[in-house]
């Protein structure tokens, strides 16, 4: 026989069907009626009738079946009788193995047991066939016989009518036809290498195991689209195979569970309007098949339960993929194997936009800064990318600009309903965390954030793991990542809150409101101002007196050209619980004399007015991090002796500071001193000795002379620019 590896055959099959059958059982009966039902459903099948039965099978009986797409075995009674029939169910199944045929199974009279077992009156069939043939010869076919009987077909003996039996098998063998490979997934951007990466993970040689893996990622970065891929790619190495989808809203309860195992398997069978009364079906009828089910977009442990409760109940060889968001459920499903889809690479993003917005890549001569822009505002997401690519298809220039116009401050219906599903299944606290992410903390150090929330209510660590697993951002180190297009949803779901429960304000005239007129709420935790687009702005002295829970406060200009005109009375009163007080051109010369530092976390006052910030010793045991960039009129630093968790002192561009005060030389967690730009300092304290200082940055500081012992253990020190002549031994690096 020839080797199938030197005569793979291509994808053209010349036949659609091939048959295997014993001649006098079947010929004038069930194979003529099967031949009629075929012709008239459009299905080729292999002829032959013209080939002459002889002690082995014939050439052009082997070329039928790898020419065939699907080879269907009718298992009559005295099948085993002919060694013919034998070797082409060895064919037949080598070709399943290696080409990936379809193979499908009629039991006319035969008991699948007893084909599987070779007993009974198969079995005697079987065996007075063998009678003369080799010990390797018989091995051959009963392993054969009993991999074919494995196979789930249909059962004459459970039929009243022939007729019906073969209008179902015909209903079957065309489904199967309209679903082999699709040319859908050729030439989709960066596809290719998930696809070897997953077919890695799968271990598809390995037919001893049945192996559980899941695809994980953010919403709308393209998990679903490659498990289609996957299956269209792998789904003909299966006896069986399923694609259940729409799973999310699925929230499973009582007779729910038996309906979704129902419908899952009226899937993975092809059989309509199956009924189930218990939920161990699943196991009984698919514990001895090779089967590839994906299960997508999972987002509740239930649902993995209710179909794949155990790899037991499916059989040896079985691969079960799940797509989700939440890597929570598949560690408490106990699924190790797991493949994470990252974004694309920004080469590979702009490619899928065009794939969408052009149909073909490079973009029109003329939109290439266009399509660079909104591949931008897209983050790279997939869907993103598709969704506004298909919706600038054909538009000119102009439009483009406009659509881009939008994208700046208007998250897609579309986008948005996907990202929506995650932030909703979260409890409240998660939610409240997922919206101060949102709005203050994208691109924070986790341990920072977690200060902020001191003494809340909120457990910030395992908010955290959860939002984390759910795919709603990503750590890295310690820096919390979240995609601009959860952002842009999660401000949009704060901007449909009702206005006196709403825990965060953004829009600007809304705060203007709030802080002219004193009307705040006690629900308000956080206040975002961009100033930018204000012509005056007026804040009462009791501004905040309504407040009392308010510990984000930002105010910044989003446009450097923007207003910049606050007026702050000096009667008025920040917070006392105030974690984050960012302020850009903060239009005083000091803060307020009643300000309360001791629950501060963060000081941000970049390019402000202010000469000062307080007079005396405050209590800072809090501060983190203090940021006074650009704040060209500092002319002097407050007492931080108190300030002993401070790790990053940002200084750079205060053009009228000349001193850093001793009390610095207590800040021993003090990471990051940027003086940068300092053109009047000369003094630094004698023998700072800080342990924890590994960045100092002094470019441009033209009139300091000398440097102290700062530290040993200083990884960048940039000096250049300065009158330094000599550096401390042990700073030198």
């Amino acid at each position: 026989m020839a080797s199938l590896s030197s005569s793979l055959p291509c994808r053209n099959w010349s036949y659609n069907v091939f048959v295997s059958f014993h001649g006098p059982d079947v010929r004038k009966t069930l194979l003529s009626h099967m031949r009629e039902q075929f012709k008239r459903n459009g299905i080729t099948m292999f002829d032959d009738q013209k080939i002459v039965r002889s002690a082995t099978i014939a050439p052009s009986l082997t070329d039928g079946i790898r020419e065939s797409r699907i080879s269907i075995v009718i298992l009559s009674k005295r099948y085993a009788s002919s060694s013919w029939c034998l070797d082409e169910l060895v064919e037949i199944l080598r070709c399943k193995e290696v080409m990936g045929q379809i193979v499908m199974t009629i039991f006319y009279g035969a008991d699948p047991s007893q084909v599987r077992k070779q007993t009974g009156e198969f079995g005697m069939v079987f065996d007075e066939t063998c009678s003369s043939k080799t010990g390797e010869e018989r091995q051959k076919w009963k392993e054969a016989l009993k991999d074919v009987g494995n196979i789930a077909g249909e059962d004459f003996l459970t039929w009243d009518n022939e007729a019906n039996m073969i209008e179902k098998i015909a209903r079957d063998v065309s489904n199967k036809l309209n679903a082999t490979l699709s040319r859908d997934f050729d030439g989709m951007v960066g596809l290719e290498p998930h696809l070897r990466e997953l077919e890695s993970l799968l271990d598809l040689d390995n037919n001893g195991v049945v192996m559980m893996v899941a695809i994980t990622g953010p919403a709308g970065i393209g998990k679903t689209t490659i498990a289609r891929a996957l299956q269209n790619r792998l789904s003909n190495r299966f006896q069986l195979t399923c694609f259940m989808d729409n799973l999310k809203g699925s929230y499973l309860s009582g007779p729910d569970v038996l309906r979704l195992q129902a419908q899952f398997l009226s899937k993975v069978l092809n059989q309509d309007d199956i009924r189930i009364c218990h939920s161990g079906v699943i196991e009984e009828r698919l514990c001895k098949q090779r089967v590839f089910i994906i299960l997508d977009d999972v987002s509740n442990i239930k649902q993995l339960e209710a179909l794949a409760n155990e790899t037991t109940w499916f059989g040896p060889g079985s691969r079960i993929v799940v797509t989700t968001e939440n890597k929570e459920l598949l560690q408490q499903h106990g699924i190790n194997t797991t493949y994470y889809v990252g974004f694309p690479s920004f080469k590979d993003a702009v490619n899928i936009l065009c794939r969408y917005a052009f149909r073909k890549n490079p973009p029109y001569h003329g939109f290439e800064m266009l399509a660079l822009r909104v591949t931008e505002l897209c983050g790279k997401l997939p869907l993103g990318l598709s969704v506004v690519g298909s919706s600038l298809r054909g538009k000119n220039e102009d439009e483009w600009e406009k659509v881009l116009r939008k994208l700046e401050t208007i998250l897609n219906r579309g986008i948005e309903d996907v990202l929506r599903v995650g932030y909703e299944n979260l409890d409240e606290d998660e939610q409240t965390l997922f919206l101060h992410i949102a709005v203050f903390f994208n691109y924070r150090n986790c341990d920072l954030v977690k200060t902020m929330f001191d003494n809340s209510d909120l457990d910030v660590q395992e908010g955290l793991k959860i939002l984390e697993r759910r795919s709603l951002i990503e750590i890295h180190g310690e820096r919390i990542e979240m995609h601009i297009l959860l952002r842009q949803m999660g401000k949009k779901a704060i901007h449909e809150q009702e206005p006196r429960k709403r825990g965060i304000l953004m829009d600007a005239q809304e705060i203007c409101e709030v802080l002219e007129h004193a009307n705040g709420t006690r629900a308000v935790s956080g206040i975002s101002f961009d100033i930018s687009d204000l012509d005056d702005v007026s804040i009462s002295e009791r501004a905040f007196k309504k407040m009392p829970n308010l510990r984000f406060l930002r105010v910044y200009k989003s446009k450097e050209d923007g207003n910049d005109v606050v007026h702050i009375p000096e009667e008025m009163e920040f917070p006392r619980g105030l974690r984050l007080l960012h302020w850009e051109a903060y239009p005083s010369k000091c803060l307020p004399p009643t300000f309360h530092l001791e629950y501060l976390v963060e000081l941000n006052m970049k390019n402000s007015k202010l000469e000062y910030l307080w007079q005396g010793t405050q209590p800072l045991t809090n501060l983190k991090k203090m940021g006074l960039s650009g704040s060209l009129q500092l002319k002097e630093l407050p007492d931080l002796s108190n300030a002993t968790a401070l790790e990053t002192l940002d200084l750079m561009g205060c053009e009228s500071l000349v001193e850093i005060p001793s009390s610095c030389s207590h800040l021993h967690k003090l990471q990051k001193l940027w003086v940068t730009g300092c053109v009047k300092l000369q003094v630094l304290p004698a023998h700072m000795n800080l342990a924890s200082l590994e960045e100092v940055f002094m470019r441009g500081c033209s009139r300091l002379r000398n440097i102290p012992v700062m530290s040993t253990n200083i990884r960048k020190l940039c000096i250049s620019e300065t009158a330094v002549e000599d550096v401390p031994t042990s700073t030198r690096l």
